[in-house]
């Protein structure tokens, strides 16, 4: 049965490149070292991915309100912010905004974002996990063997990989010549 890349076949795909058995559960992973080293790189790099900002996991003009404090908290996911108004420069601190001309985590009016969010390994696009996956393979088989043969072969994996991601990213993302990179774009909804 062929189904698609979730967090239990990603660490398998991982230990699969260091030449250890694959593992049944994600439950009973405590006891293999190698299996619990391959989850972490493999949460490591996926932080890192989403970190860059994809069509997938942006979010435009999302409005944020401060509290009876003046707080504006935010989600525990989003990995970055950037203000709509020019004007205003906010810093994301844990999950509280922070006014960087004020010097202040206190906000007198809501705040409109551009939002990069993190998700879930298994709530992400096919095309995100599978790249995940062979980035962290990649990175996992270095840190734990460091075969220069076997970093030649997932690398070519690795770059097959982000060229379907950034396919998957262009098809869905809407973009065009203004539009074409999330940097252009929140340059351009500023005029």
């Amino acid at each position: 049965m062929i189904t698609t890349t979730n967090e239990l076949s990603a660490v398998n795909i991982m230990l699969g490149t260091i030449g250890e058995s694959p593992i049944n559960s994600l439950a009973s992973i405590s006891g293999v070292i190698d299996a619990v080293t391959a989850r972490q790189v493999l949460n490591e790099v996926a932080v890192a991915v989403q970190t860059e900002g994809w069509a997938f996991n942006t979010e435009d003009n999302w409005t944020f309100l401060p509290d009876s404090t003046g707080t504006i908290t935010v989600p525990s996911n989003l990995l970055q912010v950037d203000a709509i108004d020019p004007s205003r420069k906010v810093a994301l601190r844990g999950t509280r905004l922070y006014d960087l001309k004020a010097h202040s985590y206190t906000f007198t009016e809501g705040v409109t974002l551009n939002c990069v969010l993190m998700f879930e390994f298994d709530d992400l696009p096919q095309a995100a996990r599978y790249y995940i996956a062979i980035r962290a393979a990649r990175l996992f088989q270095t840190r734990v063997v460091g075969s220069e043969t076997l970093k030649a072969f997932t690398s070519e994996d690795e770059t097959r990989a982000r060229i379907a991601l950034k396919k998957y990213d262009a098809d869905t993302g809407g973009y065009n010549m203004l539009t074409g990179s999330y940097s252009v774009a929140r340059t351009v909804r500023r005029f």
